[in-house]
């Protein structure tokens, strides 16, 4: 009986093909929007850690300046770091493993006739071990070069590419800004990171030179701290605390004026922005699923008025009121599982081509998938329960009279 009910149920569908189509695109494009927003979000938290975990799971941010992740900004106040303070936290704290100055300025980078506006930074080889930067081609600076502010530098791979081409870059003299540096080395390529920001565009010195060729002063902007293997960052970021307010003479209750950024607690804090926006776009998206379940009620409506009398005619030689209830019901329902189908399809499509234009990677969730079926076949209950009900409650002998 079942299956003669849906045998019945598909033909009266296929009868009208294209409006059963547009009935169920309501279904379509909400299905395939909540299954394309949630893999592209999970594609994108997934992408965000693993650009932090390039830097380090165990790395520490230091900037002078209130917490920028409590609404102050950061690296604004004064006095700013110096060299002194960042070989003092190493060397007072040994469950750092390596403490690297860093001072940063934009400018322009000249070789021959091609030029480009780059990331100058100044800071020593502790940076390189901290963050995680390998060398493609060439060397490091010796130390020789660092106490001296001697005019070298490493470059990023955008930086050789864009200057260089197909050239060896290695031994030639570049132009920053009015200072001529002999580049000595090539870092390996990172990419970009998920905010579309270049991770290779930028030109590293000794931060001796860039001090006095560049800034003109001695300040350092910001401090990357190595934890050790097996220590909590918690507790790192509790002791450098302790230290740096000891260092800069904070008084008690006086407010800190430099920030400690825990890499882990930005990857968590990226993270939960990027799952609030897909649960709001999710959401949205959704709404089209309601919007197509009041578009099937409506076909249903629409179908029963049409076949009244075919209708009276099954009620007038013995056909239950429950049997025509089940018909248009299984209707219903085929009409939104068969959307949810083509909306699965959609959606799993439309992730992974977002996330191959996004370059993340494509992570579609079986349980969403599940979700979302399932939802549709709801929708198909719920919305094709009162029309149904309509046909299931005709009188036979009125529905004989309907022209």
């Amino acid at each position: 009986m079942l299956w003669e009910t849906i045998r019945l149920a598909i033909q009266a569908i296929f009868r009208n093909a294209l409006r059963s189509f547009l009935t169920v695109l309501g279904i379509v494009i909400g299905v395939g929007a909540v299954i394309a927003m949630v893999t592209v979000g999970q594609g994108s938290t997934e992408q965000v850690t693993a650009d932090v975990e390039k830097l380090g799971s165990n790395l520490l941010m230091i900037l002078p300046g209130e917490d920028a992740m409590e609404g102050g900004p950061a690296g604004t106040a004064t006095p700013m770091f110096d060299l002194r303070i960042n070989d003092l936290l190493q060397e007072q704290l040994a469950l750092i493993d390596v403490s690297a100055p860093m001072s940063m300025s934009r400018g322009r980078v000249v070789f021959g006739n091609e030029n480009r506006r780059t990331d100058i930074v100044g800071t020593d080889n502790r940076y390189f071990t901290a963050a995680g930067w390998e060398i493609a081609r060439g060397r490091l600076f010796d130390t020789a070069e660092l106490k001296s502010g001697k005019p070298v530098c490493v470059i990023g791979e955008t930086v050789r590419k864009d200057l260089f081409g197909t050239a060896d870059p290695l031994g030639e003299v570049i132009r920053i800004r009015k200072l001529s540096c002999e580049v000595i080395g090539l870092l390996k390529s990172k990419g970009a990171s998920t905010f579309g920001n270049d991770q290779d565009d930028f030109v590293i010195m000794p931060l001796r030179t860039f001090q006095r060729r560049v800034s003109g002063n001695t300040d350092v902007n910001l401090m990357f701290a190595a934890v050790r293997d097996g220590v909590p960052t918690e507790r790192a970021v509790r002791e450098v605390e302790v230290v740096l307010r000891d260092l800069r003479r904070i008084g008690r209750g006086e407010d800190d004026d430099f920030t400690v950024m825990d890499m882990k607690q930005i990857a968590s804090m990226l993270s939960g922005i990027t799952g609030v926006l897909t649960g709001l776009l999710s959401a949205v998206a959704a709404v089209s699923l309601l919007v197509g379940g009041i578009g099937i009620m409506n076909i249903m409506l629409v179908s029963v008025t049409e076949r009244t009398r075919e209708i009276g005619i099954r009620l007038a030689i013995g056909a239950q009121a429950r049997q025509v209830l089940m018909q248009f019901l299984v209707e219903a329902i085929i009409l939104s599982l068969f959307g949810g189908l083509i909306g699965i399809a959609a959606g799993l499509s439309l992730g992974y081509l977002g996330a191959s234009l996004l370059a993340i990677p494509f992570r579609p969730d079986a349980g969403v998938v599940l979700i979302a079926f399932a939802f549709s076949a709801a929708v198909g209950v719920i919305f094709g329960y009162f029309p149904a009900r309509r046909a299931a409650r005709m009188n036979p002998i009125d529905a004989l009279r309907h022209e």
